[in-house]
C-alpha cells in the first residue's frame, strides 16, 4: 500500500496550487481528481483568459457566515504574491476593469504554470481517479487516513479536500467535499448558487422580455436599509430575467422573496432632465428619454403608462416625476436564479467555524478544506481565485510545518 505525506483530492485551482507549494516544501504529495482534465474552471473563466486575481482583493470583498475567517489567509498570500509567480513563469497579463487581471493569451498558460509548479515539487498525480471510501485510523498516527481509490488504496496522515462546490456541473462539479465533511461530523452552511443570473415570473417579465440583449451601466442594491449592499456595474437583460456583472454581484447577497432595486440612469438627474425637456421640446417623451437611456429601454418604459405616450410638453409634472422615479428606483422581486448550471461559484459550504483560519485544518485532526468547498465566497472579478491561492498556500505551509 502506497503512503504519502499528504493526499489532496481535487485538481482545481486550490488543489493544484496547494500540491505544488507542499511538494516544493519537501512533502511527498498525491493529487487525485475524478476528471481527465485539470482545472476546468480556470480553463473556461474570463472568456478563456482566466481572471486569475484582483489587485484590490481584501476581506471586505468576501462573504460567509463567519466573514472574518478569510483575513488570515488573504493577508499571508496576497495578489502581489500570485502576480510575482505569474511573472516568474513569463505569462503576460493585463488589467481589464476594477483591478481584474487576465492572461494576455490563454487560461491554458495559467494551468501549465500550476502543473509546472507541481512537477517542480515532485507531485504524483492520478487522473482520472475516483475516491471510493475514506477511513480514519486514529490508533495509527503514522497513517491516519486510508483512502480507497480506483487505482488502489493509499495511506496518509494528512488529507486535503479541494473539490470545489456545486456550480457548473457540466465540468464535473459534485458534492463530494460536503459528503466528506459530513462523514467526519463537520457542520455545513447551506449551499446556494452565487454570482448567478436572476429570473422572474414569465407574466411579470413580459414587458421587459423584448429588451433581451440590452446592456447598460446601473446602480443595483438589495437588503434592508441597515444591511443594504449595492454595486455600480453593467446590467444585461435576458429573455428570462437579468444578468451581467451587476446582477451576478448582487445575487450573492440577494435572498429569496426580497426585491432588488436598480437605478437605470445612475449618472443622470432624471427629474431635472425631463423638466428641462418639457420646457424646451415638442418631441414624444420616448424620444427625449432616448437621449438619457438606451432607446430600446425608453420605448419599453413608456409603454407601461398612457401618461408617458405623448409629447413631453403635454405631460403633467406628476407623470414625468413618476417616470423618473420608476427608472431611478426600479424595484422588482426575482422568482429565483438560473441555478448551479449558470452560477460561477457556490456560496455556503464547510462551516469555517469548524476550521483553523491559520492552517485550514478542521476539528477532525489531519483533515483540511480549501478553496470553494469552504464557506467563503468572493465578489465577481478574480476574488474567488485569490481565495483559492491564499487558502491553498496557508494549508501547504501548515502541512509542511506539521511533519
Amino acid at each position: 500500500m502506497k503512503q504519502f505525506d499528504v493526499v489532496i483530492i481535487g485538481a482545481g485551482a486550490a488543489g493544484l496550487f496547494c500540491a505544488g507549494v507542499a511538494g516544493q516544501l519537501g512533502l511527498r504529495v498525491l493529487l487525485v481528481d475524478h476528471s481527465e482534465k485539470v482545472a476546468e474552471k480556470i480553463r473556461i473563466s474570463g472568456g478563456g483568459r482566466a481572471n486569475f486575481t484582483n489587485r484590490d482583493a481584501a476581506p471586505a470583498n468576501f462573504l460567509g457566515d463567519n466573514p472574518n475567517f478569510c483575513r488570515s489567509a488573504l493577508s499571508r498570500y496576497t495578489p502581489k504574491d500570485f502576480i510575482a509567480l505569474v511573472q516568474r513563469h513569463g505569462i503576460g497579463f493585463h488589467e481589464k476593469h476594477k483591478g481584474q487581471l487576465f492572461c494576455d493569451s490563454s487560461a491554458e498558460d495559467l494551468i501549465r504554470m500550476l502543473l509546472a509548479e507541481c512537477t517542480a515539487g515532485g507531485v504524483e498525480r492520478w487522473q482520472p481517479c475516483t475516491v471510493e471510501a475514506i477511513r480514519h485510523a486514529s490508533a495509527d498516527d503514522t497513517a491516519r487516513y486510508e483512502i480507497d481509490t480506483s487505482r488502489g488504496t493509499v495511506q496518509t496522515p494528512r488529507l486535503v479536500v479541494a473539490t470545489g462546490g456545486l456550480s457548473i456541473p457540466k465540468i464535473g462539479a459534485t458534492d463530494f467535499g460536503y459528503r466528506v465533511a459530513r462523514q467526519f461530523g463537520l457542520r455545513l452552511v447551506t449551499t446556494r448558487p452565487a454570482l448567478v443570473p436572476l429570473t422572474f415570473d414569465g407574466a411579470h417579465w413580459a414587458p421587459y422580455a423584448t429588451l433581451a440583449g440590452l446592456a447598460l451601466p446601473v446602480w443595483i442594491e438589495t437588503g434592508a436599509k441597515k444591511a443594504r449592499t449595492g454595486f455600480a456595474e453593467d446590467l444585461l437583460f435576458t429573455h428570462r430575467g437579468l444578468s451581467g456583472p451587476a446582477v451576478l454581484q448582487i445575487s450573492s447577497y440577494w435572498t429569496e422573496g426580497t426585491p432588488i432595486r436598480l437605478n437605470l440612469a445612475p449618472e443622470t438627474d432624471l427629474p431635472q432632465a425631463l423638466a428641462r425637456a418639457k420646457a424646451t421640446s415638442r418631441k414624444l417623451i420616448a424620444n427625449e428619454l432616448a437621449q438619457l437611456v438606451p432607446s430600446r429601454l425608453a420605448d419599453a418604459w413608456v409603454q407601461q403608462d398612457a401618461g408617458w405616450q405623448r409629447p413631453v410638453s403635454e405631460a403633467t409634472d406628476k407623470a414625468l416625476n413618476l417616470l423618473a422615479e420608476r427608472l431611478a428606483r426600479w424595484e422588482i422581486t426575482p422568482m429565483g436564479t438560473e441555478g448551479y448550471r449558470k452560477a460561477e461559484v457556490t456560496a455556503g459550504g464547510v462551516d469555517t467555524r469548524e476550521l483553523s483560519s491559520q492552517t485550514m485544518e478542521s476539528k477532525q485532526p489531519g483533515l483540511y478544506f480549501i478553496g470553494e468547498v469552504v464557506d467563503v465566497t468572493g465578489w465577481l472579478g478574480g476574488y474567488n481565485f485569490q481565495w483559492a491561492w491564499a487558502s491553498a498556500f496557508a494549508c501547504a505551509q501548515a502541512l509542511a510545518a506539521s511533519r
